[in-house]
């Protein structure tokens, strides 16, 4: 039912002065924690080149069965040993050239490329130098990189997401406290998705070191971050 003209501005009034829905403040609050790694995740393999694509698979595939040989003489299990890439490509020779119409010759394959490569996963890493060192003197002659983990990161999680809170509220304190407020109720708790920087990447290709020398390798330490986001009711302080 439409309300008279005369009413309008007494039931506008009126809904103005209705209480409002409590005041909230939301803010977020940053838990980072540090530890050492575990494990390592590395990228390798043998590329080999020959006139013809069947001579380069058949050297490819015997230095690719001596390194696997030597990565679970080394204690890696079947299920760390995956492989990632494989490609066989021509390789082509460029000419300047020219046929009796004066266009460039095309190029011609001068012989072929195989590259076959592993993913493995060390979870021994006072044994990675000698893995890498095996695996060159095996045959690999490609290292795509090394990544740096923590395999299990629960515990990590668990008390990322104490000392985010624990900034959040810090922070939210701080906030009522100078402006005259009190928290009230948590009204909601969101969390972002636990943040891991880059770590370096470890490269090297056609390697040469002694067969009985191991690969320097610093793990260094590892850093997650959760992010919490959290709102709570307010009220004022003075009432």
């Amino acid at each position: 039912m439409r309300l008279p003209l005369t009413l309008a501005p007494i039931a506008m009034a009126a809904l103005l002065a209705s209480p409002a829905l409590a005041d909230t403040m939301t803010l977020s609050g940053t838990g980072t924690v540090r530890a050492a790694p575990d494990m390592a995740t590395i990228n390798s393999g043998v590329t080999t080149q020959a006139e013809t694509a069947r001579e380069a698979l058949d050297a490819n595939s015997a230095a690719m069965a001596d390194l696997v040989a030597a990565l679970r003489e080394a204690g890696l299990e079947a299920r760390d040993i995956q492989t990632s890439d494989f490609n066989v490509s021509p390789q082509y020779v460029y000419s300047d050239r020219r046929d009796d119409n004066g266009y460039n010759l095309p190029p011609e394959i001068q012989g072929y490329q195989v590259s076959n490569t592993v993913t493995i996963v060390v979870r021994d890493l006072e044994a990675l130098g000698s893995v890498l060192d095996q695996a060159v003197t095996v045959g690999a002659n490609t290292i795509n990189g090394i990544v740096f983990a923590v395999d299990d990161v629960t515990k990590l999680e668990e008390e990322a997401r104490k000392l985010a809170f624990a900034d959040a509220l810090a922070k939210a304190e701080t906030y009522a406290g100078t402006a005259g407020l009190r928290l009230g109720s948590i009204e909601s708790i969101r969390e972002g998705d636990m943040q891991q920087p880059p770590m370096p990447m470890y490269r090297a290709q056609a390697m040469e070191m002694a067969g009985d020398a191991s690969v320097p390798v610093e793990a260094g330490e590892m850093s997650y971050s959760i992010t919490a986001t959290v709102a709570w009711e307010i009220e004022d302080d003075s009432e």
